[in-house]
Protein backbone atom coordinates (compact mmCIF):
# COMPACT_ATOMS: atom_id res chain seq x y z
CA UNK A 1 0.00 0.00 0.00
CA UNK A 2 2.97 2.32 -0.25
CA UNK A 3 3.44 5.07 -2.80
CA UNK A 4 6.03 3.71 -5.17
CA UNK A 5 8.23 6.77 -5.30
CA UNK A 6 8.91 7.42 -1.62
CA UNK A 7 7.71 4.50 0.43
CA UNK A 8 5.17 6.85 2.01
CA UNK A 9 1.42 6.31 2.09
CA UNK A 10 -0.61 9.33 1.03
CA UNK A 11 -4.17 9.85 2.24
CA UNK A 12 -6.44 12.66 1.01
CA UNK A 13 -9.82 13.87 2.29
CA UNK A 14 -12.12 16.32 0.52
CA UNK A 15 -15.64 17.56 1.15
CA UNK A 16 -16.69 17.88 -2.49
CA UNK A 17 -20.07 19.53 -1.76
CA UNK A 18 -21.82 17.40 -4.35
CA UNK A 19 -19.63 15.06 -6.39
CA UNK A 20 -21.66 15.47 -9.57
CA UNK A 21 -21.12 19.24 -9.42
CA UNK A 22 -17.46 18.80 -8.49
CA UNK A 23 -16.91 16.50 -11.47
CA UNK A 24 -17.72 19.49 -13.66
CA UNK A 25 -15.21 21.63 -11.76
CA UNK A 26 -12.05 19.55 -12.06
CA UNK A 27 -12.52 16.71 -9.59
CA UNK A 28 -10.85 14.06 -11.75
CA UNK A 29 -7.90 16.33 -12.54
CA UNK A 30 -7.40 17.03 -8.83
CA UNK A 31 -7.82 13.34 -8.02
CA UNK A 32 -5.07 12.38 -10.46
CA UNK A 33 -2.82 15.24 -9.41
CA UNK A 34 -3.04 14.33 -5.71
CA UNK A 35 -2.28 10.67 -6.53
CA UNK A 36 -3.44 9.36 -3.16
CA UNK A 37 -3.28 5.76 -1.98
CA UNK A 38 -6.57 6.36 -0.15
CA UNK A 39 -8.91 9.18 -1.20
CA UNK A 40 -11.93 9.97 0.99
CA UNK A 41 -14.80 12.28 0.12
CA UNK A 42 -17.65 13.74 2.13
CA UNK A 43 -20.94 15.30 1.04
CA UNK A 44 -21.11 13.18 -2.09
CA UNK A 45 -24.85 14.00 -2.37
CA UNK A 46 -25.40 10.97 -4.61
CA UNK A 47 -25.79 7.22 -4.80
CA UNK A 48 -23.07 5.12 -6.38
CA UNK A 49 -23.64 4.93 -10.12
CA UNK A 50 -25.42 8.29 -10.42
CA UNK A 51 -22.37 9.77 -12.15
CA UNK A 52 -19.74 8.47 -14.54
CA UNK A 53 -16.65 8.01 -12.38
CA UNK A 54 -13.59 6.50 -13.99
CA UNK A 55 -11.03 5.70 -11.28
CA UNK A 56 -8.94 2.81 -12.60
CA UNK A 57 -6.86 1.07 -9.97
CA UNK A 58 -9.11 2.02 -7.06
CA UNK A 59 -11.62 0.01 -5.03
CA UNK A 60 -14.75 2.08 -4.31
CA UNK A 61 -16.85 2.09 -1.13
CA UNK A 62 -19.95 4.29 -0.81
CA UNK A 63 -22.22 5.16 2.09
CA UNK A 64 -25.07 7.29 0.76
CA UNK A 65 -27.81 8.98 2.76
CA UNK A 66 -31.30 7.56 2.52
CA UNK A 67 -32.43 11.10 1.69
CA UNK A 68 -31.54 11.74 -1.96
CA UNK A 69 -29.00 14.46 -2.77
CA UNK A 70 -27.86 14.81 0.84
CA UNK A 71 -24.73 14.09 2.86
CA UNK A 72 -22.91 10.84 1.95
CA UNK A 73 -19.33 9.59 2.04
CA UNK A 74 -17.08 7.46 -0.16
CA UNK A 75 -13.62 5.89 0.04
CA UNK A 76 -11.43 5.15 -2.99
CA UNK A 77 -8.51 2.86 -2.13
CA UNK A 78 -5.68 1.40 -4.20
CA UNK A 79 -5.45 -1.51 -1.77
CA UNK A 80 -8.47 -3.62 -0.92
CA UNK A 81 -9.24 -3.21 2.78
CA UNK A 82 -9.47 -6.25 5.03
CA UNK A 83 -13.00 -5.20 5.96
CA UNK A 84 -15.34 -2.25 5.40
CA UNK A 85 -18.17 -1.13 7.71
CA UNK A 86 -20.82 1.51 7.12
CA UNK A 87 -22.12 3.73 9.91
CA UNK A 88 -21.48 3.30 13.63
CA UNK A 89 -23.98 0.52 14.23
CA UNK A 90 -26.31 3.03 15.94
CA UNK A 91 -29.69 3.46 14.26
CA UNK A 92 -30.05 7.07 15.39
CA UNK A 93 -26.99 8.03 13.33
CA UNK A 94 -26.83 5.56 10.48
CA UNK A 95 -29.36 6.90 7.95
CA UNK A 96 -27.34 9.83 6.58
CA UNK A 97 -24.30 8.04 5.12
CA UNK A 98 -21.84 9.83 7.38
CA UNK A 99 -19.28 7.16 8.33
CA UNK A 100 -17.23 4.56 6.48
CA UNK A 101 -14.63 2.48 8.33
CA UNK A 102 -12.03 0.61 6.28
CA UNK A 103 -9.71 -1.78 8.07
CA UNK A 104 -6.13 -2.13 6.81
CA UNK A 105 -3.32 -4.23 8.29
CA UNK A 106 -1.75 -1.23 10.03
CA UNK A 107 -4.81 0.82 11.05
CA UNK A 108 -8.51 1.53 10.81
CA UNK A 109 -9.44 4.42 8.52
CA UNK A 110 -12.62 6.26 9.55
CA UNK A 111 -14.02 8.65 6.95
CA UNK A 112 -16.54 10.94 8.65
CA UNK A 113 -18.88 13.77 7.71
CA UNK A 114 -19.91 15.21 11.08
CA UNK A 115 -23.44 16.66 11.24
CA UNK A 116 -23.63 20.45 11.08
CA UNK A 117 -25.34 22.13 14.04
CA UNK A 118 -27.24 24.32 11.55
CA UNK A 119 -28.69 27.82 11.76
CA UNK A 120 -29.93 28.86 15.17
CA UNK A 121 -28.10 25.71 16.37
CA UNK A 122 -31.23 23.73 15.52
CA UNK A 123 -29.29 20.47 15.55
CA UNK A 124 -26.83 21.17 18.35
CA UNK A 125 -28.41 18.72 20.83
CA UNK A 126 -28.27 15.95 18.22
CA UNK A 127 -24.70 16.93 17.40
CA UNK A 128 -23.72 16.53 21.06
CA UNK A 129 -25.15 12.99 21.09
CA UNK A 130 -23.33 12.23 17.83
CA UNK A 131 -20.04 13.49 19.28
CA UNK A 132 -20.28 11.26 22.35
CA UNK A 133 -21.24 8.21 20.32
CA UNK A 134 -18.56 8.84 17.69
CA UNK A 135 -15.86 9.27 20.34
CA UNK A 136 -16.90 5.97 21.96
CA UNK A 137 -16.90 4.29 18.53
CA UNK A 138 -13.38 5.33 17.55
CA UNK A 139 -12.09 4.60 21.06
CA UNK A 140 -13.31 1.01 20.69
CA UNK A 141 -11.48 0.74 17.37
CA UNK A 142 -8.36 2.31 18.86
CA UNK A 143 -8.31 -0.38 21.55
CA UNK A 144 -7.82 -2.95 18.73
CA UNK A 145 -5.38 -1.14 16.41
CA UNK A 146 -4.45 2.47 15.58
CA UNK A 147 -7.04 4.71 13.92
CA UNK A 148 -6.86 7.43 11.28
CA UNK A 149 -9.94 9.69 11.27
CA UNK A 150 -10.47 12.02 8.35
CA UNK A 151 -13.19 14.25 7.05
CA UNK A 152 -15.27 17.37 7.47
CA UNK A 153 -15.73 17.50 11.24
CA UNK A 154 -17.68 20.77 11.12
CA UNK A 155 -15.76 22.50 13.92
CA UNK A 156 -12.93 24.98 14.06
CA UNK A 157 -11.21 23.80 17.22
CA UNK A 158 -9.23 26.86 18.30
CA UNK A 159 -9.31 30.58 17.51
CA UNK A 160 -6.29 30.08 15.25
CA UNK A 161 -8.46 27.79 13.07
CA UNK A 162 -10.70 30.51 11.65
CA UNK A 163 -10.25 34.05 10.38
CA UNK A 164 -12.85 35.78 12.55
CA UNK A 165 -13.17 33.96 15.87
CA UNK A 166 -14.69 36.87 17.81
CA UNK A 167 -17.63 37.44 15.47
CA UNK A 168 -18.24 33.71 14.94
CA UNK A 169 -18.30 32.65 18.57
CA UNK A 170 -21.37 30.51 19.21
CA UNK A 171 -22.16 30.19 15.52
CA UNK A 172 -22.49 26.62 14.21
CA UNK A 173 -19.00 25.12 13.98
CA UNK A 174 -17.53 27.43 16.61
CA UNK A 175 -19.71 26.98 19.67
CA UNK A 176 -18.06 26.30 23.00
CA UNK A 177 -19.89 22.96 23.11
CA UNK A 178 -18.58 21.75 19.73
CA UNK A 179 -15.05 22.89 20.51
CA UNK A 180 -15.15 21.09 23.87
CA UNK A 181 -16.20 17.87 22.13
CA UNK A 182 -13.19 18.13 19.79
CA UNK A 183 -10.98 18.66 22.84
CA UNK A 184 -12.54 15.54 24.39
CA UNK A 185 -11.92 13.52 21.20
CA UNK A 186 -8.28 14.54 21.13
CA UNK A 187 -8.10 13.78 24.84
CA UNK A 188 -9.29 10.23 24.09
CA UNK A 189 -5.93 9.50 22.46
CA UNK A 190 -5.93 11.29 19.10
CA UNK A 191 -3.67 13.90 17.51
CA UNK A 192 -4.62 16.69 15.12
CA UNK A 193 -1.90 15.93 12.56
CA UNK A 194 -1.81 19.42 11.05
CA UNK A 195 -1.51 21.23 14.39
CA UNK A 196 1.04 18.68 15.61
CA UNK A 197 3.34 19.72 12.77
CA UNK A 198 2.30 23.38 12.51
CA UNK A 199 1.17 24.54 15.95
CA UNK A 200 1.41 28.26 15.21
CA UNK A 201 0.58 28.55 11.50
CA UNK A 202 -2.20 31.07 10.86
CA UNK A 203 -4.35 31.52 7.78
CA UNK A 204 -4.50 27.75 7.16
CA UNK A 205 -8.12 27.05 6.24
CA UNK A 206 -10.02 24.31 4.43
CA UNK A 207 -13.47 25.92 4.00
CA UNK A 208 -14.63 29.32 2.81
CA UNK A 209 -18.15 30.68 2.47
CA UNK A 210 -19.30 31.27 -1.10
CA UNK A 211 -20.41 34.75 0.06
CA UNK A 212 -18.45 37.99 0.43
CA UNK A 213 -15.48 36.82 -1.70
CA UNK A 214 -14.38 34.86 1.37
CA UNK A 215 -11.96 32.58 -0.47
CA UNK A 216 -10.37 35.47 -2.34
CA UNK A 217 -9.77 37.17 1.02
CA UNK A 218 -8.84 33.88 2.73
CA UNK A 219 -11.53 34.49 5.33
CA UNK A 220 -11.92 30.79 6.07
CA UNK A 221 -12.21 28.03 8.64
CA UNK A 222 -10.16 24.87 9.19
CA UNK A 223 -12.85 22.25 9.71
CA UNK A 224 -11.42 19.33 7.69
CA UNK A 225 -9.02 17.11 9.60
CA UNK A 226 -6.75 14.13 9.73
CA UNK A 227 -6.73 12.91 13.32
CA UNK A 228 -4.50 9.96 14.16
CA UNK A 229 -4.08 7.70 17.15
CA UNK A 230 -1.36 8.78 19.54
CA UNK A 231 0.26 5.42 18.70
CA UNK A 232 0.90 6.69 15.15
CA UNK A 233 2.67 9.89 16.25
CA UNK A 234 6.06 8.71 15.00
CA UNK A 235 4.59 7.54 11.67
CA UNK A 236 3.36 11.00 10.58
CA UNK A 237 5.52 12.22 7.71
CA UNK A 238 3.45 15.17 6.55
CA UNK A 239 0.11 16.94 6.85
CA UNK A 240 -1.02 19.70 4.54
CA UNK A 241 -3.95 21.64 3.13
CA UNK A 242 -4.48 22.31 -0.60
CA UNK A 243 -6.17 25.74 -0.94
CA UNK A 244 -4.94 25.93 -4.53
CA UNK A 245 -7.43 23.20 -5.51
CA UNK A 246 -10.90 24.49 -6.34
CA UNK A 247 -14.13 22.69 -7.22
CA UNK A 248 -15.90 22.93 -3.84
CA UNK A 249 -16.27 25.40 -0.98
CA UNK A 250 -13.81 23.08 0.82
CA UNK A 251 -10.33 22.17 -0.35
CA UNK A 252 -8.59 18.80 0.05
CA UNK A 253 -6.47 18.00 3.09
CA UNK A 254 -3.66 15.46 3.07
CA UNK A 255 -1.76 13.15 5.42
CA UNK A 256 1.43 11.24 4.75
CA UNK A 257 2.19 8.22 6.95
CA UNK A 258 4.99 5.70 7.47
Amino acid sequence: MESKEEGIMKLVSWNVNGLRACLGKGFLEAFRQLDADIFCIQESKMQQGQAELDLPGYYEYWNSAEKKGYSGTAVFSRTEPLHVAYGMGIDLHDHEGRVITAEYPQFYLVNVYTPNSQRELARLDYRMQWEDDFRAYVARLDAQKPVVICGDMNVAHQEIDLKNPKTNRNNAGFTDQEREKMTALLGAGFLDSFRLLYPDVTGAYSWWSYMFHAREKNAGWRIDYFLVSEKLREEIRGSCIHPEIFGSDHCPVELELF
